[in-house]
């Protein structure tokens, strides 16, 4: 028994290899995560399921007719037509553009903190805004 086979790999040869393959799967799987977060980034958000929901729940209660923050500013939130109309003092989404959206400036904070939206409540969850900076990203369509 001390002479081995030709051709054939002793114990010892086959477990001092090296893990070739359990890296490869670590790599695999990695790419996959990071691939599968960039296509469920890029998925497309709709006004209709997703934005709408979000601002009838937070923003509507003053920004419809008659509404405290509709009365301030002119902005009806009550439906895409009224959102895309914007303010008495013009737009305030741009397709597209999300530096450039005001929606974006004061829900996110990026304004004056007294006019921060939702005016005197708690700020939109960071998956809210996610939303809503995804849709005026995709052009802001009133699917």
């Amino acid at each position: 028994m001390a002479a081995e086979i030709k051709g054939h790999r002793g114990l010892e040869e086959m477990t001092n290899r090296p893990k070739c393959s359990f890296t490869a799967l670590v790599l695999t799987g990695a790419i996959a995560a990071v691939w599968s977060t960039a296509v469920a980034a890029e998925e497309t958000v709709s006004w209709q399921l997703d934005v709408q929901p979000i601002l009838q729940a937070r923003c509507v209660q003053c920004h419809k007719p008659g509404g405290q923050g509709q009365e301030a500013s002119g902005l009806d939130l009550t439906s895409y037509a009224g959102l895309m109309k914007g303010t008495q003092h013009g737009p305030i989404v741009v397709p597209g553009d999300t530096l450039s959206s005001n929606l974006l400036v004061l829900i996110e904070g990026r304004a004056d903190p007294k006019v921060r939206m939702p005016h005197g409540q708690r700020p939109l969850l960071k998956q809210q805004i996610e939303i809503i900076r995804l849709w005026v990203k995709q052009g802001a369509k009133d699917n």
